[in-house]
């Protein structure tokens, strides 16, 4: 990227680092960011391209442990069992500061870099959650820190944390109970998003399952009596499932698709299959309101003479907020964000800004949000680490305003230059931020106490059954998953 393209918020910090070493030395680290615009932004577009799922996201993986391996991180691949999650790590000593990074994709979200609905014929996924970014962004800013630590300008560790199937597989779960952040510090985090915004906030507890329904195939018309319809059982649990809302706790989310549903009207459907999420801002609430699903479901099979396989994909925690870290996230965001669209990019987001329900004003792009005590609706396995070490994120806009997460729009956003100037913001907070972090052993201290505070007596409790293993086939189709 040419000089004349740097953000005015860095031709600031230079001017002040005659006087100032902390903004010398973060000046550092922006530069070194702006040196590899063009290479993260390449990549981007690659893991964008590839459009990966959970648990396959084999290129996308290889991609970003090889630019940090080239960089001099010791890589370690396949962990934890899992074969696309890796760590990769530089330096030595404490303080150790670890920093996430996804790169899986969304089905059904095929969608061109363009501002009307057009998909990709060569894809069925897209990036519809931005995570393309979010990897790329974590690397680079691990890169500009371990740059600092081998120049002598920082003391300790930096460990990136290449993260799987967030959309449901809850890799970090896994991870998490492999212990492989047992020696972190803290944990810093981002993501995509419509606007900037940081903060001491939670998110919503969540468990999956997948009801499988095998019954006997007949012909419909000929003889029906013959036939037990699993398609018939899947239906009756979903309704069973909706009665159930009403007998549930407020801020209760249960979602379900049905993944497999039969081929012919004119046969009755042997195996079915629906896919179900279950959320609540308290895990141990998920745990009831899920038993109380399965219940839905056994006696849908009971009703249609069908035979029930439960097929449980695990379960995330809320996100354990952290006031200590997030007001340092939201000092480096706020310091930081100058975003501006080109012309060009005005012209963009106005038409597609024309198929939202809700759009922002694009001024919103300038604003920082503070979230600070509440309750995001969405879920995430981030959750899990944040009770083991503190953990603090992010978000900036990488989308037009206004558009909503796991959509279309999110997707074609997400192949611009609005997503890239995002992804390098975020890029640069979160190697001041963790920047801070190395140079106030005080404040991981009081972090460390701020966790050990909101835990109380509750100890860490995963809400996946012991000895579960990652479900790598998830994404999958139904009939290459029956067996």
């Amino acid at each position: 990227m040419k000089q004349s393209s740097l953000l005015p918020g860095f031709a600031i910090l230079l001017l002040l680092t005659p006087t100032n070493p902390a903004h010398a030395q973060k000046a550092n680290l922006y530069r070194s960011i702006e040196i590899r615009n063009e290479e993260s932004w390449q990549a981007a577009l690659q893991i964008w391209n590839w459009a990966e799922p959970g648990y396959q996201e084999s290129r996308s993986s290889k991609l970003l442990a090889e630019m940090l391996e080239n960089r001099g991180f010791e890589v370690k691949r396949g962990v934890a069992d899992i074969p696309t999650a890796f760590t990769a790590t530089f330096g030595s000593g404490k303080p150790v500061i670890g920093i996430l990074g996804e790169f899986d994709a969304l089905p059904g979200l095929t969608q061109q870099a363009v501002p009307y609905r057009e998909a990709n014929p060569k894809l069925t996924y897209g990036h519809g959650c931005g995570h393309h970014l979010f990897g790329v962004a974590s690397a680079s800013a691990s890169i500009a820190i371990a740059e600092q630590i081998q120049a002598g300008k920082i003391k300790g560790t930096v460990r990136f944390y290449g993260t799987p199937a967030e959309e449901g597989g809850s890799a970090k779960v896994f991870m998490v109970q492999a212990g492989l952040f047992k020696d972190c510090d803290a944990v810093l985090h981002w993501h995509p998003s419509h606007r900037n915004a940081a903060g001491d906030r939670s998110s919503l507890a969540r468990m999956a399952v997948k009801f499988r329904f095998r019954g006997k195939s007949a012909h419909a018309a000929g003889a029906p009596e013959q036939g037990r319809s699993a398609l018939d059982a899947v239906e009756l649990c979903n309704h069973a499932s909706e009665l159930l809302r009403e007998h549930t706790p407020d801020l209760t989310r249960i979602h379900h698709v049905i993944t497999s549903g039969g081929g012919a009207p004119n046969v009755v459907p042997d195996f079915a299959e629906v896919y179900f999420y279950v959320r609540h801002p308290k895990g141990e609430i998920v745990r009831d309101l899920y038993r109380r699903l399965v219940l839905c479901a056994k006696a849908a099979a009971l009703a249609t003479e069908t035979k029930l396989e439960v097929g449980f994909e695990g379960g995330i925690r809320e996100l354990m907020p952290n006031n200590t870290l997030g007001r340092i996230t939201m000092k480096n965001l706020r310091a930081l964000n100058h975003l501006k669209y080109s012309n060009a990019e005005i012209k963009f987001a106005r038409r597609i800004q024309t198929t939202m329900s809700k759009p922002r004003s694009l001024d919103d792009i300038a604003k920082v949000y503070d979230l600070s005590g509440q309750i995001g609706r969405g879920s995430t396995d981030v959750g899990d680490v944040s009770w083991v070490v503190p953990t603090t994120g992010f978000n900036t806009s990488c989308w037009v305003p206004g558009t909503p997460g796991h959509s279309w729009q999110a997707v074609a956003c997400g192949g611009t230059s609005i997503a890239r100037k995002g992804m390098n913001l975020a890029a640069k907070v979160l190697a001041a931020t963790a920047w801070d972090f190395y140079h106030n052993p005080q404040l991981l201290k009081t972090a460390n106490a701020e966790l050990k505070r909101r835990l109380g007596n509750s100890q860490y409790k995963s809400l996946m059954n012991p000895g579960q293993k990652p479900s790598l086939d998830y994404r999958k189709p139904a009939s290459q998953r029956r067996n």
